[in-house]
């Protein structure tokens, strides 16, 4: 089994809407913001290579919303999901299996590529698309509250390819590949446990979007249920803790990984690396 992070490029974010309830006065020291209070945060994506099968977690934004809607989000960096895949070798023809965390824009807006006026096709023409069941009925019938975040043109047209696979149950998804289910942010969140040489690298999607969100109350204003997530997040720092779990990260531009540790103040990063370290 090969790990390599796939860079898809950055985004700003309000830092007050990615902090929550934590005054900016105290966040804002371990992850500052700019003078418009907007931090700006990774698309990191995970690919997977196993024998024949090649994973890809998560595509990012992609390319084919207007520039209306992008001026909110101001992206940056050279990084694209494309360049990326071809800096390890692969192209999207290659992906076997495309596991999507949730159907948040900039987690599966790669998913989708637009060819021409309102037609739209998937991406990875060669991939099956795990998304979970409950997760999916989300996105097909959106609260008010996350409406704007599921966007019908990476959703729909993957169901329309015949390539969709919805995922109901926790467990194996493929050798050495697990999937737990997390709601607080949104319902049905899939977050992945690789075993790879007897080690579990996790990716933390938006269960926990940075090494900055580690303590107990740093939870985003985005999560659907912050109370859920706070239970969550207590459940899962006692599993990382006593197994050792490598943190890696989606949004931390920061941190690629971490694994953790308890303190007095409770659990805290411990260790911070590349993925590459621990290849």
């Amino acid at each position: 089994m090969e790990l390599y992070k796939i860079e898809t490029g950055n985004f700003k974010l309000d830092g007050g809407a990615m902090f929550g309830v934590v005054p900016k006065v105290i966040w804002n020291d371990v992850y500052p913001a700019d003078k418009n209070n907007l931090c700006n945060w990774a698309m990191r994506c995970l690919l997977i290579v196993d024998g024949d099968r090649k994973i890809l977690i998560d595509n990012g934004i992609g390319d084919k919303q207007d520039e209306k809607f992008l001026r909110h989000y101001h992206l940056n960096g050279d990084d694209t999901l494309e360049k990326s895949l071809a800096r390890v070798g692969f192209s999207a023809a290659d992906i076997t299996d495309m596991v999507i965390t949730h159907l948040h824009f900039d987690h599966c807006g790669g998913s989708i590529t637009k060819i021409g006026e309102d037609k739209y096709d998937t991406t990875f023409k060669n991939a099956t698309y795990w998304i979970s069941k409950e997760q999916w009925e989300w996105a097909t019938h959106p609260n008010r509250r996350e409406k704007a975040s599921f966007l019908k043109e990476n959703i729909f047209p993957i169901e329309e390819s015949g390539q969709l696979k919805l995922v109901d149950t926790e467990g194996e998804l493929f050798p050495n590949f697990n999937v737990k289910f997390f709601n607080g942010h949104t319902g049905g969140q899939i977050i992945p446990h690789i075993n790879f040489n007897g080690k579990t690298v996790v990716f933390m999607a938006d269960l926990l979007p940075s090494t900055a969100h580690i303590p107990m109350p740093y939870i985003m204003a985005y999560d659907t249920r912050p109370l859920i997530t706070l239970k969550e997040k207590e459940e899962f720092f006692n599993d990382a803790i006593e197994n050792n779990y490598i943190l890696f990260f989606e949004h931390d531009i920061y941190y690629e990984c971490c694994t953790l540790k308890m303190t007095e103040k409770g659990p805290r990063a411990d260790k911070t690396f590349r993925l590459k370290d621990i290849l």
